[in-house]
């Protein structure tokens, strides 16, 4: 009558990564899932999630994912296939990538932007990008 199937562990957690605020990461960060950052990164990121950038959060790097909300500090090259939201206290220096950009007034938005929003970018299980144009 009740046929309940388990979910597996990870489900019931989220799929949501969290590095909290006093921590620091020196080195690459992969991951298949949504991601929040409130503490340092140095290194690259890369991810077929959401990056959220907390606002204690810092990046000096190369970040790639479908989409980002940028609350904090981020130094680098940025590609983010969809959304990039720019909050009002983000800090933005470097080239940026995007589908669609949307910035808050007040933001420190010191960029190269590009705006593509006909290429996504697909992240292949061995790591490797491959471009598809859509139409």
């Amino acid at each position: 009558m009740f046929n309940k199937q388990k979910k597996p562990y990870t489900d019931l957690l989220g799929k949501t990564n969290r590095i909290v605020e006093g921590t620091v990461i020196k080195g690459d960060i992969v991951s298949q899932a949504d991601f929040r950052l409130d503490g340092e990164l140095i290194g690259n990121f890369q991810s077929t999630g959401k990056l959220v950038i907390g606002p204690s959060g810092s990046v000096v790097g190369e970040v790639i994912c479908n989409n980002a909300d940028i609350e904090g500090k981020y130094d680098g090259t940025m590609q983010v296939m969809e959304l990039l939201n720019v909050k009002a206290k983000a800090r933005i220096h470097g080239q940026v990538t995007v589908g669609k950009l949307s910035v808050e007034p007040g933001a420190d938005f010191s960029a190269t932007c590009t705006m593509k929003p006909n290429v996504k970018k697909l992240m292949l299980t061995d790591g490797k990008e491959a471009q598809q144009k859509t139409s």
